[in-house]
């Protein structure tokens, strides 16, 4: 079972993300997913939700952002920021892994800065793999791991394979 950081950790990385974002906008990387209006997209491991507001605006409000974390605090941020700009199709899960959602309801899994703090990674891709649609995509980025682990990790249990390698993200097709 994961154990989320301190309050004091996640304060830290929030704010440190906030001056990355401004250099790099999370928008730029979501580019790479082709992301479209009215998808439902899960932000697992959502953190400050730096991924997730601008995912909210890609969708519309004919779409969906579930944004989940382990951590209360970044729960408690998606909604407040979720609250702030008026955007109601954010819905926050807290949660270790499972995400309560319906089988095939995901047509978009960012999987962002995570990977490398799972401790059960075959236990949470096996999660991912049954909330997403037949023709869906699990766009992962992590910057703590080298290429060959990420794509080690994900295609290991035979859940998905490599479709396409983005600039920043890696975009793995769902196996039926």
């Amino acid at each position: 079972m994961d154990k989320p950081a301190s309050n004091w950790e996640f304060r830290t990385m929030a704010w440190s993300y906030i001056f990355r974002d401004i250099f790099l906008p999370r928008r730029n990387i979501l580019a790479e997913v082709g992301i479209k209006p009215g998808f439902s997209i899960l932000d697992y491991g959502c953190g400050s939700g730096s991924y997730t507001l601008p995912a909210a605006q890609l969708v519309g409000k004919s779409g969906k952002v579930y944004a989940l974390d382990i951590h209360p605090l970044a729960i408690r941020q998606v909604q407040n920021m979720a609250t702030k700009k008026r955007l109601t199709n954010i819905e926050a899960i807290l949660s270790n892994c499972a995400t309560g959602l319906p089988d095939e309801s995901i047509d978009v899994v960012l999987l962002y800065d995570t990977l490398h703090l799972l401790g059960e990674p075959d236990e949470v891709l096996a999660e991912l793999h049954r909330v997403l649609n037949a023709n869906s995509i699990l766009s992962v980025n992590d910057h703590h791991l080298k290429e060959e682990e990420i794509i080690t990790k994900v295609t290991a249990e035979g859940l998905f394979r490599l479709s396409r390698k983005g600039k920043r993200a890696y975009n793995f097709q769902k196996v039926c």
